[in-house]
């Protein structure tokens, strides 16, 4: 998958828990945490290998670490619930593409990979080859299926020129003119 739907995904979950920019990003690269597997590639680690793509780093057990990690870093239970849902939202959208050899949810209890039955998603292609015709189609079908996460995270909300700017008002003071 490409990184349009994770973004998204991340993007949404920062807005609905306090939007600036900061969240977005740090929910964002939440999102995405899971890929940092690929790093395998370069490692020479198979792909069908616990460690490989889409493998220990896809599971839920990753996702509670990185929720357990949030929790021990700002004992917040909240924020601990947050980042561990949107770590586990990526290997559910991975397993709705078309390709690779599944997601490893269940990691270290199983390393079988699955898909979801259905599978709406075309798989991206890696690395340099996502500036291919192939690469533009993939995020042409993410931009369109992601669009209703990317309108509810960037719409803007009722005052959010005080939420983007603390300390300046939205309309100016009313003076006493007489």
């Amino acid at each position: 998958m490409a990184a349009i739907g994770h973004v998204a995904v991340g993007i949404a979950v920062a807005r609905a828990r306090r939007w600036d920019w900061r969240h977005a990003l740090a929910f964002s690269a939440l999102a995405l945490l899971p890929d940092v597997d690929v790093i395998a590639f370069v490692l020479r680690i198979p792909y069908s290998a616990p460690f490989g793509h889409r493998g220990a780093t896809h599971s839920f057990a990753f996702a509670a670490l990185c929720g357990l990690a949030a929790w021990a870093w700002r004992r917040d239970s909240k924020l601990a619930w947050l980042v561990g849902l949107t770590v586990a939202t990526h290997p559910l959208l991975d397993a709705l593409t078309d390709g690779g050899l599944g997601v490893a949810c269940f990691w270290p209890v199983s390393d079988e990979r699955f898909f979801f039955p259905w599978q709406p998603l075309p798989v991206a292609p890696i690395g340099q080859h996502m500036l291919s015709a192939r690469g533009g189609f993939v995020v042409a079908v993410e931009a369109l299926a992601f669009l209703p996460l990317w309108l509810y995270a960037l719409w803007p909300r009722k005052g959010f020129q005080r939420q983007c700017r603390p300390g300046v008002p939205s309309k100016p003071p009313i003076t006493d003119r007489h």
